[in-house]
């Protein structure tokens, strides 16, 4: 998604992005009987991946921009990315914002 530590404003200054993970002795230690999705959310040196892109700010306050798995799933199967259709909608001059709703139905 091209969020990197090496990301660069438009006057040079650095601000690195990139997804948000987290450790500590109280974290959870998995999902019950579902190893699966355990390696997707821990990896081997127990730092929780959370799926949300965060980037700091001046002040040290973590901001969240972004998910890295931004899609749904419709009953057919087929996978939608909302923020595509979104980005299309907000060009118009007469939407100021816009949200996708996803219905799997």
């Amino acid at each position: 998604m091209n969020y990197t530590s090496e990301d660069k404003d438009e006057q040079g200054v650095l601000y690195p992005r990139g997804e948000v993970c987290y450790r500590g002795h109280n974290t959870f230690k998995g999902y019950f009987r579902q190893p699966e999705q355990t390696s997707e959310a821990l990896d081997e040196n127990g730092w929780v991946h959370t799926g949300d892109i965060g980037m700091f700010l001046p002040s040290g306050a973590l901001k969240i921009i972004d998910r890295k798995k931004n899609i749904f799933k419709l009953s057919q199967g087929e996978y939608i990315a909302p923020d595509k259709i979104e980005q299309k909608i907000q060009q118009s001059a007469y939407i100021a914002q816009i949200f996708v709703y996803g219905d799997s139905l």
